[in-house]
């Protein structure tokens, strides 16, 4: 409860409250200089390590809200998933994969819908039904584009390859196929359109059960899909054919 005071009595509360905030603000003073001289004075290591948080082209751990041990990003990118409908409302509907995870999905005026590979509308969205959905992702959140029933090609069972996401577990440390020589995490250039929406099908066509949520050109002409809402794979190597040709 606030309590009023004589003149004195403020005039006295006004200093110690004056004292008390340098002496908060030399406290924080002293503590920045120290933090700056421990980050100095660190090993070229952590020196690094600390650099490659804040540059495009690095990708640090996440935590569950990223698939548990996937990687973050700066912002969407073009990407999708493949699942069943669980749950439909006016302007979107969810997604259960095969891995476990559940899927928000946006609709827009633009959304395009097909069955298989003709047209159809957004009548045919109902629960239970199987779909690819393409669009811009971010986190487990899909703005779509396109939106496929019934997609071929895509195994409608939990893949065996693919290991779901569990709470706690440690990523699975594998890697089958063929993966480019001097790939590194976090190289390349993010794409988009056409060229992003192939290769995610493709990802996804062998490996059902996570999202996609980015798809990067490496140097070599091939492409980087990377995949996360599962413990494994978190990286799907797509040639320039769009052909699955490795993972880990």
């Amino acid at each position: 409860m606030i309590q009023r005071t004589t003149k004195g009595n403020l005039m006295i509360s006004r200093k110690l409250t004056r004292a008390i905030a340098a002496g908060v603000a030399a406290i924080a003073i002293a503590g920045g200089a120290y933090g700056i001289v421990g980050t100095t004075s660190g090993s070229n290591s952590a020196a690094a390590s600390i650099a490659n948080t804040t540059t495009a082209g690095s990708f640090p751990r996440s935590g569950p809200a990223g698939g548990g041990g996937s990687n973050a990003r700066s912002g969407p990118a073009a990407g999708g998933t493949v699942g069943t409908v669980a749950s439909v409302s006016a302007s979107s509907f969810t997604v259960s994969t095969a891995g476990g995870q559940t899927v928000t999905v946006n609709e827009t005026s633009s959304t395009n819908y097909k069955n298989g590979t003709g047209s159809t509308s957004v009548g045919a969205i109902k629960a239970g039904v199987p779909v690819l959905v393409l669009g811009t992702t971010n986190g487990t959140t899909i703005s779509a584009t396109q939106v496929i029933v019934q997609p071929t090609g895509v195994k409608s069972a939990t893949a065996s390859t693919v290991v779901p996401f569990q709470r706690g577990a440690p990523s699975t440390a594998k890697q089958v196929g063929q993966i480019p020589a001097n790939y590194s995490q976090g190289s390349g250039t993010i794409v988009s359109g056409t060229t992003a929406n192939k290769a995610t099908e493709a990802a996804l066509a062998a490996y059902p059960g996570g999202v996609v949520d980015r798809v990067v050109k490496l140097s070599n002409g091939e492409y980087e899909v990377h995949n996360i809402g599962v413990n494994w794979p978190h990286h799907v190597f797509v040639n320039a054919n769009f052909k699955v040709v490795g993972a880990n």
